[in-house]
């Protein structure tokens, strides 16, 4: 059995995923590792392996399977369109949700993964969500085997902890010059977590209509990430427990239709009403970056915020806290962060400056 091989990028305790995907990224660039499309950065890695292999629907724009029928008497040339995305769109048909397809092998991109068997991609959740519809469909089990194929220089030692529930770990690591058996003990995704996916998403990706539906009516919990209260998801993103949400203090003697619990006002506890919110600004953001990239970089630091008001082409964004503590603790969290070379700068934003400023062209995203 071959040796394995010392990680030819080392990561600094407190790194993010965010960081680990610029440092791959940017070691490739520099190393001229990747194949086309260039530049590499934001996209899974391109580069040869001489392995066959076959994608699901780009995007999960019309669909989460197609069935790729090549024409009879195709030529090498026409296979070799039949497998890129064009090829799907000009020789496949898609494949019913309620089709009886057992998969025994998926083979997920990456950008960066762990002899662990723990998985970065481009920060999208394509790969993760791909897996709990096929999950949901009834298409995999626990014999199907995840398999990734990537570059030495991608082989990392990622923290366990940057891993979420929704992450999809792979059993095996396919590289030019290895394969490593992961052997993770780590649960894959058991389905489509509903609270992790929020109304632009459904709008973005119209099959998981169908999956909402569906899962609606098998009497499952079906809310949207938008669609849970402010107390709730702040809460549920801090991992919270039975008597932490008995506290629910929205409740006003009434029921949470989130929560599902009954409740009673406590006119001694302080909390910020509907409305009432503290605002962080950032600025000095990099021309050129995109409001979903930013949404992945609070993630990966647990400063997801309740309303984020996005003003890209001004470098610059707001985003507004339940309160003042909670806007504090992501200022201190975001503190000295840099992207792309550049140091964002990041404060609590001053009130008649920035509601001027806020009230400019702007995008607001929930």
């Amino acid at each position: 059995m071959a040796r394995p091989m010392e990680p030819a990028i080392k990561l600094k305790p407190g790194v993010t995923k965010w960081d680990i995907r610029q440092k791959v990224w940017d070691y490739m660039e520099e190393k001229n590792l990747a194949n086309f499309p260039r530049p590499v950065h934001h996209r899974i890695p391109n580069f040869k392996t001489r392995k066959t292999l076959l994608v699901p629907t780009p995007r999960l724009r019309t669909g989460l399977f197609n069935k790729i029928v090549p024409p009879p008497g195709a030529s090498k040339e026409t296979l070799r369109v039949c497998s890129t995305a064009q090829g799907v769109k000009d020789f496949s048909v898609p494949v019913r949700l309620d089709a009886k397809v057992h998969i025994d092998l998926v083979v997920v991109g990456s950008v960066a993964v762990s002899k662990e068997g723990w998985r970065i991609g481009k920060g999208e959740g394509f790969a993760d969500l791909e897996y709990s519809m096929m999950v949901s469909m009834g298409s995999i089990d626990e014999d199907t085997v995840v398999v990734t194929t990537v570059h030495d220089c991608q082989l990392l030692d990622i923290p366990e902890e940057l891993m979420d529930d929704h992450d999809l770990i792979v059993d095996y690591i396919l590289t030019p010059t290895q394969v490593i058996r992961t052997d993770c003990k780590r649960s894959k995704p058991q389905g489509i977590i509903w609270s992790k996916v929020d109304s632009e998403m459904m709008k973005k990706i119209p099959i998981l209509k169908s999956f909402h539906f569906k899962e609606k009516q098998e009497g499952k919990d079906v809310t949207l990430k938008d669609e849970r209260c402010v107390y709730t998801k702040e809460m549920i993103r801090k991992g919270a427990t039975t008597t932490l949400m008995e506290k629910h203090p929205l409740g006003m003697a009434g029921n949470c239709n989130d929560c599902e619990k009954q409740t009673e006002f406590d006119s001694k506890r302080q909390f910020n009403p509907p409305g009432r919110v503290t605002t962080v600004y950032m600025g000095n953001i990099p021309r050129g970056m995109r409001v979903s990239e930013l949404k992945n970089i609070l993630r990966d630091h647990n400063a997801v915020p309740l309303r984020l008001n996005w003003q890209g082409a001004q470098h610059r964004a707001f985003l507004d806290y339940q309160d003042e503590k909670t806007a504090e603790a992501v200022v201190t969290s975001l503190s000295g962060l840099s992207l792309s070379g550049s140091t964002i700068r990041v404060e609590l934003a001053n009130k008649k400056r920035d509601n001027r400023l806020r009230s400019q062209t702007n995008v607001h995203v929930n």
